[in-house]
């Protein structure tokens, strides 16, 4: 799932050096975690967090593949 999420969030943002992904796995939860620069911030939650759905609703849909549940945490 970090690849994935790191390659929609390099796709959208002005600098994609910046862009971190990390995983953490809870019990039965992981938790991805991307970090974006201050200035991308909005490129990747989008207008109404429209882009921010998308990209949870992407990766819920390959979690659910291979019977895993997890949460993209947008942070800055």
């Amino acid at each position: 799932m970090k690849g994935l999420v790191e390659a929609i969030a390099k796709s959208l943002v002005d600098n994609p050096d910046a862009v971190e992904v990390t995983e953490q796995t809870e019990k039965q939860v992981t938790i991805v975690t991307l970090k974006v620069a201050a200035d991308d911030m909005g490129k990747v939650i989008g207008k109404q967090g429209r882009i921010a759905k998308a990209i949870r609703t992407v990766v819920k849909s390959a979690a659910m593949k291979s019977n895993k549940k997890v949460v993209v945490e947008i942070v800055q």
